[in-house]
């Protein structure tokens, strides 16, 4: 059966985020009066042939730690669908 698996990598909590910083900024100058914090991150959409949904999920969460997220300063939450 085919997955399709949504995989965010995001910084961990207490990691600096320059990249967000000068964004929320930005929404500031541009008068995003209601925007306090931007944080950003990574979204990766992967297509896993897989016999469950559990090893859809591993397949996935083996891509993150190994691959896609750098495990000193990210985290990653997986998502599933069919």
């Amino acid at each position: 059966m085919k997955y399709s698996v949504i995989v965010r990598i995001l910084l961990k909590d207490g990691v600096l985020d320059p990249q967000g910083e000068t964004i929320g900024r930005a929404l500031q100058d541009l008068e995003f009066d209601s925007v306090s914090k931007v944080s950003t991150g990574k979204l990766f959409r992967l297509e896993i042939n897989a016999e469950t949904e559990a090893d859809a999920r591993k397949v996935a969460g083996d891509a993150a730690s190994r691959l896609l997220a750098n495990p000193v300063i990210e985290r990653y939450e997986i998502e599933v669908a069919r």
